[in-house]
């Protein structure tokens, strides 16, 4: 790759140090003050040029790990492929890291690779410019120096910031296979930014999705929670549909979504994602739990009316359905056992919530997990062709009453649905009366024919 490193002086950029974090700062300010580069890196610079306010600071420095923790009380040091120092203020903390170089003998955007061309070992200290060829995307190589705050470009990141587009440093082949995740990256930052992928960029993803197949399942989670809960879900959903790499994260759903008659499984989806986003953007908490159990509903019906169709009551069948489409997807994506419990619990209110008795719906409401169960069944409401107005209706109002009008709420069902029984017995009732009449009647008439 052909390099021009380019400085931007403070007057041609837009960051200003009011805007960086008062503990990135103390960490930038130390490192230089103890002699060594330091350099506020990656995202955080992306989103102060692009007005954006950083999720995190991320530093890197030519300060060995060691050195770092020397330097701080407060850092611990993680990883086993590269080192890394984390610095702790509280709940913030700011990752350090040591310029990465290449191995000997290899060009600054290789490492130790397996014959698939991914990385396996990457613990190689190197200079600024390596560290620099080193990273994903032209966006992502800008450099924020804090002894005169000008900014260091050697990829032409700021160029495609001004552009909106999204270009891989160095051969785009090459650096799938070195790390296929990079093809979500890809997919993450185009929708959180907005931003346009250059061709290579773009189209070697559908030649190169299935690399994605040999990742941890545990980092492909990671990854999914990035892409669903980061406050762009759905311009996420639509492009990893897009590049056909959905179907790789979640096939069973991705089969629900193309079956004929299933639109309501996109519909499920997409106006989950529209709520988490908006949810994220008031600065509200989102579990992934509720979100996985939205992708995974109408996959799992189909298994429990399978499971209905061999002979298994409806409840049983659930259950039964519940515990094979999580361990199927598991091959997929890993899911943690406290999230993979609650999806479970969501599932299995639904029939509790659809069909409250007087005995069993003050102990739904008492459950730990109601106001998940509940917001669930709100969005099936609006969704489904089932009509939950009337139920919906009821769970929100009681939740507004004292415990004692809870419990009297609950008598009344009890009390209707009594009464309907009793009305549907005296319907059962008179047929069968006619039917007993009608066969006494056939009866005589045969004697006398007799």
């Amino acid at each position: 790759m052909k390099i021009k490193k380019q400085i931007i002086s403070r007057k041609e950029h837009s960051i200003s140090r009011d805007a960086i974090s008062s503990n990135a700062l103390k960490v930038l300010y130390r490192l230089k003050d103890a002699g060594y580069q330091a350099y506020l890196v990656g995202g955080g610079v992306r989103d102060l040029l692009l007005g954006k306010k950083p999720k995190d600071f991320d530093v890197a420095t030519d300060a060995h790990p060691e050195e770092v923790k020397g330097l701080f009380r407060n850092c611990r040091l993680i990883g086993r492929r590269f080192r890394l120092a984390h610095i702790l203020y509280g709940r913030d903390v700011i990752e350090v890291a040591t310029f990465r170089g290449p191995h000997e003998g290899k060009s600054p955007s290789h490492a130790d690779q397996n014959k698939e061309g991914r990385i396996i070992r990457d613990n190689v200290f190197g200079s600024l410019e390596e560290d620099a060829l080193r990273r994903d995307f032209s966006i992502n190589a800008l450099y924020y120096n804090i002894r005169d705050d000008s900014i260091v470009d050697f990829t032409g990141g700021m160029n495609d910031l001004n552009h909106k587009m999204l270009c891989m440093i160095g051969d785009v082949e090459t650096r799938y296979r070195e790390d296929p995740v990079r093809m979500l990256r890809a997919v993450r930052f185009a929708a959180k930014l907005d931003f346009q992928m250059d061709r290579k960029t773009h189209d070697l993803i559908f030649e190169l999705g299935h690399l994605l197949e040999d990742i941890p399942v545990a980092r492909l989670f990671d990854e999914t929670i990035k892409l669903f809960q980061g406050g762009y879900g759905l311009r996420c959903f639509q492009l990893l549909r897009e590049y056909q790499l959905f179907e790789l994260l979640f096939p069973m759903t991705e089969a629900s979504i193309s079956a004929s008659n299933s639109h309501q499984t996109l519909k499920i989806i997409e106006q989950a994602l529209i709520n988490t986003d908006e949810r994220i953007a008031a600065g509200k908490s989102v579990n992934p739990a509720f979100f996985l159990a939205v992708l995974l509903w109408y996959p799992m019906h189909e298994y429990k009316n399978r499971f209905i169709e061999r002979g298994e009551h409806e409840m049983e069948a659930l259950l039964s359905a519940s515990r094979e489409v999580i361990t199927r997807q598991q091959a997929y994506t890993s899911i943690p056992k406290r999230f993979s419990l609650m999806m479970r619990e969501i599932w299995h209110m639904q029939p509790q919530l659809q069909h409250p008795t007087r005995k069993r719906a003050m102990r739904t409401l008492m459950n730990r997990r109601f106001r998940a169960g509940y917001d669930f069944l709100l969005l099936r409401n609006s969704i489904e062709e089932v009509e939950l107005d009337a139920l919906c209706g009821w769970w929100t109002e009681i939740q507004t009453k004292s415990k004692t009008e809870q419990e009297s709420l609950c008598e009344q069902l009890g009390k209707g649905q009594k009464k309907t029984k009793r009305r549907n017995k005296r319907r059962r009732s008179k047929p069968d009366n006619q039917q007993n009449k009608s066969n006494k009647t056939s009866i005589k008439r045969s004697v006398a024919q007799e």
